[in-house]
Formats: structure tokens, C-alpha cells, sequence
């Protein structure tokens, strides 16, 4: 019902009790309403000293004010207005509460509010504010991080050309202090090495870290199981933290860092857009310099900074930093060959060779590559940079390399045998030219399925190819057949060099090797 329909049934309850004389029952039967309504409306209105007729000038706004105003404003003795944005930011505190507070209240201001009252004077003062605001985030609990859509950019001092970077923002829940710095892009390095030096401007890390939904940060968006990006997840356990994104399509739900990604549009891009930097650590530096400024300046709603707020609030909260700073790894998924090596950019890497066929996690570090089964280290090595490279642990390798029965030196001639000689030869030479046999295993299986796709014909007058080229491999095995050069017969070694036909135009040898003291390209041409 309308606050108009309200007051126009108040004025006719009021017309039939003191006009008409009508009983209570008879009103509720007329109006359509319930007994007890008639019965509080007219005692509302003898406690407000209304009679009728009511006074000409008595609007519904004045009407409803005197029948329906609060009990402390009936009775009109002033009380104390408690601290509303004191309120809002202990109750940020972990424990407490709005009926902590409300003791608290009392035992300085007697007289003041009772707890229903105490309670809607801060939820009205409390939806005044922005909604990042009216959340209420315990000291110490959230980091909230996100890229910002408006982006720097620098130029390239050779050529002038700008290229737009990303702006990482991360704020902390209670207090609100914003941390931002432009990466090269939302890669997972970027958005990792971030986050580190975010919690070292904090001098410590949240208990949870609250992240949008993009692929460096979630591998596959949920609502109810998300599955985070391991590596990201190695990166919060490595601070004692975790990870909980927000809800994909509700930014609400982050709208800490949302507010804050607008502030640091408006006080650092705004601040910074005359200016051209020429470098990463440039730009960086530059917004190092503007968020000092920005955390210190008042917030207009709360009177007070985010500096303060974070001294107050966070900082006495915030888990302290582990002695190492975490190391940047990737997390891949990889196969176990029969040669007991995994392939991990483009370079092998050994794992015990009862793990032939399994699938293994595989840690790739900036020094060291390990890898995992089902959890447990099973082995680890220092990183290769270079293409096929192999690192191999003899404690990994089947004794006398015949404990992997399935797969083994001879098994592999006698196949290439049955082919044809010279794929014998270059398989043995193939095995012989590593320093293991095993590490040959590979181009042997891809010589077999070259076998299978050009017949056994092509595939051994490839290899006599190969090898009077001096090349026993399988990428010159397979440039051969895909070009088709097997099909061309090789020279004669036997036969004699060919004779050059006896021509004015064809100087020979001799031409060359004369002694004149005169350069060749100035004698004159001969006149036959």
C-alpha cells in the first residue's frame, strides 16, 4: 500500500470512530481491515493529540510524521548520534560486532540509543555510501587485485612507436590501500611477479587473495569449484594465503579493487598522461612516487586516509613474509617415453624408467626442472636452454639398459634389418652417435612410422642417401622422402669425372692459374 492510500484510510478510520461513532468492528468491516489496525491507528493518534476534524493545513507528509515517528523522536529529548564512520571501521576489527559497539556506546553515553535504534541510524548512514564501502572486510583477511581497462603506454626510443602495457592494481579490503604497477601484459609471469611485489609493499600478505576470473589467475571459472591456476596456487600457499575469485559477472563482489582501479585511473594515468617514459621501469617508477600521495589523500566519505586506515587496521594483521621470495614456476603436464625421458621446450629430461608411459607434473623453474607424480618428486634437474639437450641420472637408466625389455638396442636394429641394410646401418649409427642408446629411441620410432608411410623400398634407399651424405639422422631421413631425392639414383663413384666440351667461351684451368701482371678483368678479350 502507497504512503497516500495510507494516510486516506488513516483520515476515514479517524471520520467513522469520531464522526459516525462507528465500533472498532464496524471500521475494520468498512475499510477492509483488521481489527487491530483500528486499534493502533486510534491510539497513535490520541498519543499524537489529534482529534477531529483534522486541521485543514495537516498534509499526509505532516499526518504521518506525528502517527508514525520514531519513539525517540516522540518523545523529542535529543540523544547522542553515535560515530558512524567510527562504527564502520571497527566493525572491520575481527570479533567485533554492531552489540559490542553498542555497549561501548552506552557506557560513554547512557542516555543514548537502545540497540534497534543504535542499529538503524548506521545501516541508514551505511546505504548512503558507495558500495565498495558498505561491504565490511575483516583487517588483514582480503587483498583484491585486478588489471585495470585503461592502460599506460610507452615508446620505443628508436622508432617513437607506442605500445600500450597493463596496469595491475591490488587494494586491501579494510583499509582500502592500493597498490598498482605496469607489466608488459596479463601473462601468468607478469601477473605472478605482481603479486609478489605487491605483498612486499605491504610488508605482508593477506589471508586471502580475491582475483577476477582471467586465465592467469583461474584455469576454469566456477561458481561453486573453481579450478585455480596451479601455479598461482603454489604462489598463495608460498605466503601462507588463498585464493577465492570472485563470482564471474558479479563485479560487486571485488568492488574494492573496482573503486580502486578508478582512483588509480584518476590519480595516476590522469596524473602521468603528458608525460612519455621510454621504459617499463620508467613508468613504474613513476607510479611508485604518485601512490604515496594517493594512500595519504582523506577519503571523502570515511574523513580519513588510506594510509591511517592502514596502520590502524591491515597492517597489525597481515601474515609476515617468508625469509625467500617466491620463485616464478610454471606447471605443465607431460608424458613419460619409452626412453624413460620427458620433453619439457624442447629438451629431455629423465625420470626413472619404471615410469615409462605415465603422465607426470612437470615444474619448470627459472634454474631447475622437477617432476612430480601423483604429488611426490621424482626427480630433478638443472634447466637446459638450448634444443635437444638431454639431462640424464644413471640412477634413472634400467640396469645394463636391458631392464626396459620391451624396448631395446637390438630389438630395434633387428626391426630396421627386416626393412633393409641400410636402415640397419643408420639405425646402429644413430644409436651409436648418444652417449646413452636410449636417447636414440625416439628417432627410432619415427623412423618406423616413416617406414610405415612411405613401404620399406623408399624408406632404405632414403637411408643409402643419408648416409653417403654423412647425415644419420631422422630429420634428413624424412627432408629425403618428402622431397622425393630417394628416387634419384646416386652418382657412380667408379666413373670417371666428365670432361668439359672444348668451346672459344670456356677459358679452363689454365686461364686461372697463369701469371700475369696484369688483372685478368683488364686483359683485353681475345679477337677469335
Amino acid at each position: 500500500m502507497t504512503e497516500r492510500l495510507l494516510m486516506r484510510q488513516v483520515r476515514e478510520i479517524l471520520r467513522l470512530k469520531h464522526e459516525q461513532g462507528l465500533p472498532h468492528r464496524a471500521i475494520a468491516r468498512a475499510c477492509g481491515v483488521g481489527l487491530g489496525t483500528v486499534s493502533e491507528y486510534c491510539r497513535r493518534a490520541q498519543r499524537a493529540a489529534l482529534t477531529w476534524p483534522l486541521p485543514a493545513d495537516l498534509d499526509d507528509a505532516q499526518l504521518e510524521a506525528r502517527l508514525f515517528r520514531r519513539v525517540g523522536e516522540f518523545v523529542g529529548v535529543p540523544r547522542p548520534v553515535p560515530d558512524m564512520a567510527w562504527i564502520h571501521q571497527e566493525l572491520k576489527r575481527p570479533g567485533v560486532t554492531l552489540q559490542r559497539l553498542h555497549l561501548e556506546y552506552l557506557a560513554q553515553q547512557p542516555a543514548g540509543y537502545r540497540y534497534s535504534q543504535f542499529c538503524r541510524h548506521y545501516h541508514d548512514w551505511a546505504r548512503a555510501l558507495a558500495p565498495t564501502m558498505r561491504q565490511i572486510h575483516r583487517a588483514g583477511e582480503k587483498a583484491f587485485v585486478d588489471f585495470s581497462g585503461k592502460r599506460p603506454v610507452i615508446s620505443d626510443v628508436a622508432t617513437g612507436e607506442v605500445r600500450p602495457v597493463e596496469l595491475f592494481v591490488g587494494a586491501l579490503g579494510a583499509s582500502s590501500y592500493v597498490y598498482a604497477e605496469a607489466c608488459p601484459s596479463q601473462d601468468l609471469a607478469a601477473w605472478i611477479s605482481a603479486h609478489v611485489r605487491m605483498v612486499e609493499f605491504f610488508g605482508g600478505a593477506p589471508a586471502i587473495f580475491v582475483p577476477d576470473n582471467l586465465r592467469s589467475g583461474v584455469t576454469q571459472a566456477c561458481r561453486y569449484e573453481p579450478i585455480i591456476n596451479r601455479t598461482y596456487l603454489e604462489f598463495a600457499q608460498h605466503y601462507g594465503a588463498a585464493v577465492v575469485p570472485a563470482r564471474a559477472g558479479h563485479p560487486r563482489d571485488k568492488a574494492v579493487v573496482e573503486a580502486n582501479v578508478l582512483v588509480a585511473q584518476r590519480w595516476i594515468l590522469a596524473v602521468l598522461r603528458h608525460r612519455r617514459f621510454f621504459s617499463l621501469a620508467e613508468l613504474n617508477a613513476a607510479i611508485r612516487e604518485l601512490l604515496a600521495p594517493l594512500n595519504a589523500r582523506p577519503m571523502r566519505k570515511l574523513g580519513v586516509s588510506r594510509r591511517v586506515l592502514f596502520e590502524q587496521l591491515d597492517r597489525p594483521l597481515l601474515r609476515p613474509l617468508p625469509t625467500s621470495r617466491y620463485e616464478f614456476a610454471e606447471w605443465r603436464d607431460a608424458g613419460v617415453n619409452i626412453d624413460y625421458h620427458v620433453l619439457v621446450e624442447h629438451n629431455y629430461y629423465s625420470v626413472p624408467y619404471q615410469l615409462v608411459h605415465q603422465r607426470v607434473e612437470v615444474r619448470l623453474g627459472a634454474t631447475t626442472v622437477e617432476l612430480f607424480l601423483k604429488g611426490r618428486r621424482v626427480a630433478s634437474h638443472r634447466r637446459h636452454w638450448g634444443r635437444g639437450q638431454y639431462a640424464t641420472e644413471s640412477a634413472h637408466m634400467p640396469h645394463a639398459h636391458r631392464a626396459q625389455a620391451e624396448w631395446t638396442p637390438s630389438r630395434l636394429i633387428n626391426w630396421a634389418e627386416t626393412t633393409g641394410p641400410a636402415t640397419a646401418a643408420l639405425v646402429a649409427a644413430l644409436l651409436a652417435s648418444k652417449p646413452h642408446p636410449e636417447q636414440g629411441y625416439r628417432a627410432c620410432l619415427g623412423l618406423m612410422r616413416l617406414s610405415k608411410t612411405y613401404g620399406a623400398a623408399r624408406m632404405d634407399a632414403a637411408c643409402v642417401r643419408a648416409l653417403h651424405l654423412g647425415a644419420p639422422r631422422y630429420r634428413t631421413v624424412q627432408n629425403i622422402l618428402a622431397s622425393g631425392a630417394d628416387r634419384i639414383a646416386l652418382p657412380d663413384a667408379s666413373a670417371p669425372a666428365p670432361r668439359l666440351p672444348v668451346h672459344p667461351n670456356i677459358r679452363g684451368r689454365a686461364y686461372y692459374t697463369r701469371e700475369e701482371t696484369t688483372p685478368c678483368w683488364l686483359t683485353p678479350p681475345s679477337t677469335n
